[in-house]
């Protein structure tokens, strides 16, 4: 099925295993982020926020100060979350952010607009002119309106085109890029709080809160997004090695780089990697290791879903790459007396792949499920069959078109419930520690099927990479 990997695999030296963050930083951040609400609040009500609700045009002009302020706390929450802070993202994992972080950018703009509305109607009530009119005043003659205006379309340029429908009609290089736009928006709009932001500037305690938040929002993305990233780069030197087909339409991308065995990645890891081979080279796009990393060896396997991995089947050896990671939770567990259920969809084989590499997991018994399509478009097919003859792993391939209704099963297989099917098919399922990974409406199915089977949830380890 797939063309074997001809090296002999070379064990990575050993090193201190990768630091794995503490269910309290999960925690601290997540009480950081409440505290910050309550002190944006605080600071609002010290200056006179309630009092000011009595009468309608104050009330207004209060009530549009209070949702400003919350809309650009929120928005630099959202900066912090996807800023890629090693400790913060080990303890959630990318998919996880990734939910709050969309939900902070939804209320958070719809905070924006309440401010937008509430501040033009309370000065509109204030100086007896119209809405219309009021707003225009405050663009032309306000310090920072007008910047915060031109901030305020980047911002909703971001929100339109994160919608789900509108997410799915792009190419995920295009909405990466739009999607930067944010950081346009919130720079646009400091001016506007820096000069007629009353709660801003009205104390040195306001001035302090709201200038630390910014830097610390400005410092990690520099830090976490830009520096740690090229220093891992540099030190490293990746460069292609080969490029090796493995099934229809998917490739693997051979790697080789210098003290590997320092880079704190484990198998079921990714990268956001760019291939430094032309046009395109700075839109970055994330793909998982599709095998254990070696000492001086990295392997990533992609399916032609766009533009940015259609060019990977044609990268020459020597191409340089740019690497910012490691990510993801979707590690093995310290718990090696349970047996292991796999179950990959499509591309999702590669992070299984990687993770049989895991001693965490190599050890132990293996049962992987695997669904395609058709038998053609399975890769690895020679790699699994070495490994099962090598340690305790069953691969059960499941094969063949959709069925009508929901499943994660192949059409002749699910003509009885999916949890009956999973337990005739896997009878100790109640006590494996699963892995799973492919499209989110077939892992949603999976799991549906795993808690009617009885296996607990906390034995499911799933990520979602979907964007």
């Amino acid at each position: 099925m797939g063309a074997p990997v001809t090296a002999t695999p070379q064990a990575r030296p050993s090193a201190p295993p990768p630091w794995r963050a503490r269910r309290w930083w999960a925690d601290a951040a997540g009480g950081a982020a409440m505290a910050s609400v309550v002190a944006v609040t605080a600071l609002w009500t010290a200056h006179g926020g309630i009092q000011q609700l009595e009468g309608v045009d104050d009330g207004l002009t209060s009530l549009g100060r209070l949702t400003g302020l919350l809309s650009a706390d929120l928005m630099l929450l959202q900066v912090l979350m996807m800023a890629r802070i090693p400790w913060v993202e080990r303890a959630y994992g990318q998919d996880a952010l990734a939910r709050r972080h969309r939900w902070f950018g939804f209320t958070s703009f719809w905070l924006l607009v309440a401010h937008l509305v509430a501040t033009i109607a309370g000065y509109a009530a204030t100086g007896r002119q119209g809405f219309v009119r009021q707003a225009w005043d405050l663009v032309a003659t306000y310090p920072g309106m007008l910047l915060a205006v031109g901030g305020t379309a980047a911002i909703g340029l971001v929100v339109v085109t994160s919608v789900r429908a509108a997410r799915q009609a792009m190419r995920y290089e295009s909405w990466h890029l739009l999607h930067l736009y944010a950081y346009l928006g919130l720079a646009l709009a400091l001016p506007h709080q820096l000069w007629t932001g009353a709660d801003f500037v009205a104390t040195p305690w306001a001035r302090a809160y709201w200038w630390t938040l910014y830097l610390t929002a400005a410092g990690c993305v520099v830090l976490f997004r830009v520096g740690l990233p090229l220093w891992r780069t540099l030190r490293h030197r990746l460069v292609v090695d080969a490029v090796v087909p493995e099934a229809p339409g998917i490739v693997s991308v051979h790697l080789r780089g210098r003290d590997l065995h320092r880079l704190p990645v484990r198998p079921g890891q990714f990268f956001l990697w760019r291939f430094l081979d032309g046009p395109g080279w700075t839109r970055a796009n994330p793909y998982s290791l599709s095998a254990g990393p070696q000492a001086d060896r990295l392997r990533i396997t992609v399916k032609d879903l766009g533009d940015g991995s259609a060019r990977l089947a044609r990268l020459r050896p020597g191409t340089r790459v740019a690497v910012e990671g490691p990510y993801g939770v979707l590690t093995g567990t310290a718990d090696r007396g349970r047996p292991v259920l796999m179950l990959a969809a499509g591309i999702g084989i590669t992070v299984m792949r990687a993770l049989l590499d895991d001693p965490a997991i190599s050890r132990r018994h293996v049962t992987l499920l695997y669904r395609t399509r058709t038998v053609e478009e399975a890769a690895f097919g020679r790699e699994l069959a070495a490994l099962a003859a090598r340690q305790r792993l069953y691969v059960l391939p499941l094969s063949g078109p959709r069925p009508r209704h929901a499943s994660f099963l192949p059409a002749n297989l699910a003509t009885d419930p999916d949890p009956a099917v999973l337990r005739r098919l896997v009878p100790h399922v109640r006590d494996c520690d699963v892995y799973l990974c492919g499209p989110q409406p077939w892992m949603r199915a999976v799991q549906q099927a795993l808690a009617a089977a009885g296996t607990p949830r906390d034995r499911i380890h799933a990520e979602q990479f979907g964007w």
